[in-house]
């Protein structure tokens, strides 16, 4: 990473463009700014950015396909969809797809500096949770966000990256719906109870699937979920 993170906009309104590259760049970040899918890709390929703010709406291509296959190439990268669109279940298919945050315009400046912080932090190397967190059939990269049962690589979103990290970083303690909302999107916007059931159950459902036999995460009633290593 380089002195100052680089951030990629890629959104077709330009004002609002611009107007985020000035709040950032007052952040100490440096930013590069583009119009189109096309050219997004071909910033992506050649700067590498630490953190992408992506349209869901652009005139070349769709937001949510971009966001798909850049994540499957780049899995560390942070990657934040923001659109007018602010339809709940249009963010619930933005997070399950791969990005890391999602904020429906119109949006408060200050909670997209904090947003994008956050998302830095997480990418920056050294930073206190880069570290692996090591079971017994089971290893977390927190660093690299890759997820091994035994040998067998766990294909997770970036959601459901974030809710077992969460759960790991606190074995045998109960976590709570809100507590897991907070971990897998930081700010005022909050996934609704199901949302997180939802996603809990799809993120058991690949460890079981990679690991048969064995139960990683259990619900406490009237508390939340809980990691129960091995």
């Amino acid at each position: 990473m380089s002195a100052k993170p680089l951030v990629l906009i890629v959104d077709d309104d330009a004002e609002l463009s611009a107007m985020v590259a000035t709040l950032f760049e007052r952040e100490g970040w440096a930013t590069h700014a583009v119009l189109t899918g096309g050219d997004g890709e071909r910033a992506l390929a050649g700067q590498r950015p630490d953190a992408v703010l992506l349209d869901v709406m652009l005139p070349d291509a769709n937001g949510y396909e971009l966001c798909r296959r850049w994540r499957a190439a780049h899995p560390g990268l942070g990657l934040m969809m923001f659109t007018a669109r602010g339809d709940p279940m249009d963010r619930v298919l933005g997070l399950e797809i791969g990005a890391d945050d999602y904020l429906p315009k119109p949006f408060e400046p200050r909670e997209l500096v904090a947003r994008v912080r956050a998302l830095l932090r997480r990418q920056a190397p050294g930073r206190a949770d880069a570290a692996m967190l090591r079971f017994e059939g089971l290893s977390i990269d927190l660093l690299r966000r890759e997820v091994l049962a035994g040998a067998q690589s766990v294909a997770l979103t970036g959601v459901e990256f974030r809710l077992l990290a969460a759960l790991a970083r606190a074995p045998g303690q109960a976590l709570s719906r809100e507590a897991l909302s907070e971990a897998v999107q930081p700010g005022s916007y909050k996934p609704q109870d199901r949302t997180v059931d939802v996603q809990v159950a799809r993120l058991r459902r690949k460890l079981r699937e990679a690991s048969p036999g064995t139960e990683w995460i259990a619900t406490e009633r009237g508390e939340g979920y809980v990691f129960v290593p091995r």
